[in-house]
């Protein structure tokens, strides 16, 4: 009887086998992207919509403008982060957390004229708005902690027209132009759409047992237990389906670092409450 416990395995074939198959996947890999490039051509020819370039933002500095975010540059890509207030890091979005930990080097995007940047909603979609500048200092001790560098601001004092039209609170990419004053929108995405900013996803989709979530379609007995969440920490953390088991993943190596979690004013060192 097959041990359930052991996962499944792909098929052993020869050589010449193998790389058969493989050549049938790589002509559909190829279509897809030349269809990406299709649709990224297409996304390059879609309208724009002006948005007032003063809607206020919280800077580290202060109050700022919309226009001030893209720092001279004509192009600003901004993530809207979603957030929990009064919340330790370890209870922080996973996805968003999942996808910012992978945005680092941000010289290739300046070098097209690009400004990325974190815009901190200042809830989540669960949650109410807090106050918000105290928010911010809480999601920027959070920028803190988990290592960050990128431009944070606030989005909390003008969300409800950024992001008109859409869901409050869930992360969403916005994509916008500055025209010398003007500001114009020229794209948006949510949800799936987001993983724009990711890799560890990407090599994952290229191993054999993918993402190893219930969603995927996967050959029988291939692993599918896993989530964005765990019940505790590395190297022991048991992957578990239901995400309101277990908490978010890429904070825990912050907090074995000696990392606190603390994330409201005058609580940022000192151990952690979640320290084992």
């Amino acid at each position: 009887m097959k041990d359930e416990s052991v996962p499944g395995e792909p098929t052993v074939v020869d050589r010449a086998t193998f790389q058969a198959e493989l050549d049938h996947l790589r002509t559909r890999e190829k279509a897809h992207t030349r269809e990406g490039d299709a649709i990224a051509a297409a996304r390059r020819r879609l309208p724009m919509v002006e948005v007032d370039p003063d809607l206020e933002l919280i800077g580290p500095s202060g109050p700022l403008t919309l226009r001030d975010a893209f720092e001279g540059r004509r192009q600003l890509v901004a993530y809207y982060f979603m957030w929990w207030p009064a919340r330790h890091a370890p209870e922080q979005c996973e996805g968003c957390t999942l996808f910012l930990s992978q945005v680092t080097e941000l010289s290739y995007l300046h070098s097209r004229d690009i400004t990325y940047a974190v815009f901190s909603q200042g809830r989540n979609t669960a949650f109410g708005p807090a106050d918000p500048q105290v928010s911010y200092d809480e999601s920027l001790r959070y920028r803190d902690f988990m290592g960050w560098t990128m431009p944070w601001y606030s989005a909390q004092p003008s969300l409800d027209t950024l992001l008109v039209g859409r869901e409050i609170g869930l992360f969403h990419l916005v994509c916008y132009l500055r025209e010398g004053d003007r500001v114009f929108e020229t794209y948006w995405t949510n949800r799936r759409g987001v993983e724009a900013m990711d890799y560890s996803y990407a090599l994952m989709d290229l191993a054999v047992y993918g993402r190893q979530e219930p969603w995927e379609d996967s050959p029988p007995g291939w692993p599918q237990h896993c989530s964005m969440r765990t019940d505790s920490g590395p190297p022991g953390w048991s992957p578990v389906s239901d995400e309101s088991g277990g908490r978010p993943i890429a904070q825990w190596p912050r907090l074995d670092a000696g990392h606190s979690d603390h994330l409201a004013a005058g609580r940022h060192t000192g151990e952690s409450r979640f320290s084992r």
